[in-house]
C-alpha cells in the first residue's frame, strides 16, 4: 500500500477536523503519515471534542507549537502550515513516502508568517526548479491553468507561443490525456478572427506546434516515430462562453484555461464538492483538496463534506 505524508494545513481551520473523521477510510486506501507533532494534535482534537485513532501515525519536531485560534489567521498557524508542508515534501524527496496530500492553507497566514509564496505550487515550482502546473477538477473534468495567480490586466501579455507550448507538451506528458484536450480562446468568441483581440493567433500557434511534436513523439519507450495522421492532442481555441455548455463538454475530459477564473468558475459551479488540484510535471505527486480553510465553520461541530479529500486520496492512489 502506498505511503502518502499529509501535510496538516492550517491548524486553525477544518484540515485537521478533516485529517482525524476520515483516517479510518484514508487508512483503507494508502498508509498515511500525518505532518503533525503529538502536541498539537491533542490540542486540536481536544477542541473538536474527537478521539485520536490509535494508528494515527504522527512526526514530531515540526516546528514550534502554539495555541490554535479557531478561525483567526495568525502568523503561528500560518508558520506551522508551511512547514508541515515542508516535511512532506521532504519525505517524498527522500522517497520515504509515494506522494503528498495537502490539506488548506489560508495564504495570508503564510504571508504574515514570511513565507514569500502565494500558495503550494508556487513553492514547489522553487523547490524543484521546475514548470509546476496546477490542474483542478475530478473524473468527470479537468482543468489545467496556463496562467494562475496573477492580476488579470497582466494576463494577455503572458501569452507566448514559446512558453504555450512547453506547457501544452509538459502537460500532455503528465497528465496522459486520453482524448482530445479543449483548449480555452483568451477573448470574447475566441477573438472573432481578430475582430476582438489576436491573442488567439498565438494560442493556435502554440496548439499547432506541441501536436507537431507530439506526433513525432508517438510511440512506445517515448521513442521518436512518425504516424501516418497528425495528432490532435490539442483543438483549436473554444469560444470560452459555450466552451463548458453540455453539447461541447461531452467531447472532453480535460481543458486548458489561459487564466484562473476563466477554468476554475465553470469546474466549481459543476464539481465544487468533488474537486481536488493536482500538481504535475514534478518529480514527486502531489495533490490537494480544491476548497479552503473554511474558518467560518472550524471547530464549531460542523459536519464536513470530505469528498475532495477523498478523491484527493483515491488519485493517488490510482496513479501508481
Amino acid at each position: 500500500m502506498q505511503k502518502v505524508a499529509i501535510s496538516i494545513g492550517d491548524l486553525n481551520g477544518i484540515g485537521i477536523q478533516l485529517a482525524l473523521e476520515n483516517h479510518d477510510a484514508v487508512s483503507k486506501l494508502v498508509t498515511p503519515v500525518y505532518c503533525i507533532d503529538k502536541a498539537m494534535l491533542a490540542q486540536a482534537a481536544k477542541k473538536l471534542e474527537l478521539s485520536i485513532p490509535d494508528d494515527f501515525k504522527t512526526i514530531e519536531n515540526i516546528t514550534s507549537t502554539f495555541e490554535i485560534e479557531a478561525g483567526t489567521v495568525t502568523k503561528e498557524s500560518g508558520a506551522y502550515a508551511y512547514t508541515s508542508f515542508t516535511t512532506a515534501v521532504e519525505l517524498a524527496r527522500d522517497k520515504k513516502v509515494d506522494a503528498i496530500c495537502t490539506l488548506p492553507i489560508h495564504k495570508k497566514a503564510w504571508e504574515k508568517a514570511g513565507i514569500n509564496y502565494k500558495g503550494h505550487t508556487d513553492a514547489l515550482r522553487d523547490f524543484f526548479d521546475a514548470e509546476a502546473i496546477m490542474m483542478l477538477g475530478c473524473d468527470k473534468m479537468y482543468v489545467a491553468l496556463f496562467t494562475e495567480h496573477i492580476p488579470l490586466k497582466e494576463v494577455a501579455d503572458a501569452i507566448n507561443e514559446k512558453d504555450l507550448t512547453r506547457f501544452f507538451i509538459d502537460f500532455y506528458n503528465t497528465a496522459k490525456p486520453t482524448s482530445t484536450v479543449g483548449v480555452l480562446g483568451l477573448n470574447p468568441h475566441a477573438g472573432d478572427d481578430g475582430v476582438l483581440g489576436d491573442e488567439e493567433k498565438i494560442i493556435q500557434r502554440a496548439i499547432d506546434s506541441a501536436n507537431a511534436t507530439l506526433q513525432e513523439a508517438q510511440g512506445t519507450d517515448n521513442k521518436l516515430v512518425t504516424v501516418a495522421e497528425p495528432v490532435e492532442v490539442y483543438s483549436d481555441p473554444l469560444v470560452p462562453d459555450v466552451a463548458f455548455t453540455p453539447n461541447v463538454r461531452k467531447h472532453y475530459t480535460h481543458y486548458i484555461a489561459m487564466y484562473h477564473d476563466q477554468g476554475l468558475a465553470p469546474l466549481k459551479a459543476l464539481y465544487f464538492d468533488e474537486g481536488i488540484n493536482v500538481s504535475l510535471n514534478l518529480p514527486i505527486l502531489r495533490t490537494s483538496v480544491d476548497h479552503g480553510t473554511a474558518f467560518d465553520i472550524a471547530y464549531k461541530g460542523v459536519k464536513l463534506n470530505n469528498l475532495s479529500y477523498i478523491n484527493a486520496i483515491k488519485y493517488i492512489k490510482e496513479s501508481k
